[in-house]
């Protein structure tokens, strides 16, 4: 039997709230067409209006409103969610983590990832003049470890959109057993109508991998205009969902048999060299 793994395409705004009543309807949604795992993009529940409001509205790991909404969401859907990412409060920092946080079908929070590449950029504009300002780690701290999960459906590396740049991350999952790569991301759209697509197919194919992009997509309330185009890729780099605009689901199949076929054959990952 095949897993289904839906991914959730959302346009956020800065009230939880109505995020989290958003989130419920399509993973509701995704269940009713028979996925078994569903992951929610970035800043699901929370695109903030200004940085700050993600260490003041922050959650302590294991407890808060949009980790008991998941929760509960896992258990009556009975379905494994990943919560895209979610700021979470830390020890020893004033700052926050941008955390992706897997739940099994009991509710309980079986995985954490914090992300590791944060998005500190100048987007320049035709005319090269500066648009668009980002300084993720004004806001969050540096993740640190990788996070391969096994799981029912395969075992899956997690990241979080800067991440999809930077090819060792998921080269390094993949030595650590990753089948399908799960990106929950916030691309800008001026920088994902030219590189998103690209990113994703080549993650996949480079490292013979599923790969699951759910995306924030639309204008938000706090002036981001996000690429959307929430993906889902096999390991040869083929297509299987896309949804260019605005909420909704898109699912794909996994088959983990035809993916250890095609690795066996074709052994690319046996003949790296350099690292």
């Amino acid at each position: 039997m095949l897993t289904k793994i839906a991914a959730v395409q959302m346009a956020s705004g800065p009230q939880i709230k109505a995020n989290l009543m958003e989130a419920t309807r399509l993973i509701r949604e995704a269940a009713k067409k028979g996925a078994q795992m569903v992951v929610l993009p970035e800043s699901f529940a929370l695109m903030a209006m200004h940085e700050s409001e993600n260490i003041d509205l922050a959650e302590n790991y294991g407890k808060g409103p949009i980790q008991d909404t998941m929760r509960q969401c896992a258990i009556d859907n009975k379905v494994w969610i990943v919560a895209g990412s979610v700021p979470l409060k830390l020890d020893d920092s004033e700052k926050v983590s941008a955390s992706s946080l897997m739940f099994n079908d009991k509710g309980e929070i079986v995985a954490r990832y914090n992300k590791i590449h944060l998005f500190d950029v100048d987007i320049n504009s035709d005319n090269n003049k500066t648009k668009e300002h980002y300084r993720e780690s004004d806001t969050f701290e540096y993740g640190k470890d990788i996070v391969v999960v096994d799981t029912p459906f395969g075992k899956i590396g997690m990241a979080i959109c800067y991440d999809l740049r930077f090819p060792m991350l998921f080269r390094e999952m993949v030595k650590q057993g990753a089948e399908i790569f799960l990106i929950p991301s916030a691309f800008a759209k001026s920088t994902g109508k030219i590189h998103w697509e690209p990113l994703i197919k080549a993650r996949a194919i480079e490292n013979q991998c599923y790969v699951i992009a759910p995306a924030q997509g639309g204008y938000h309330v706090n002036g981001r205009h996000t690429y959307g185009n929430s993906m889902a890729v096999d390991y040869l780099g083929q297509v299987h969902g896309l949804r260019l605009k605005g909420s909704g689901i898109i699912t794909i199949n996994i088959d983990l048999k035809a993916q250890k076929k095609l690795r066996e054959s074709f052994p690319v990952l046996k003949h790296t060299k350099l690292i």
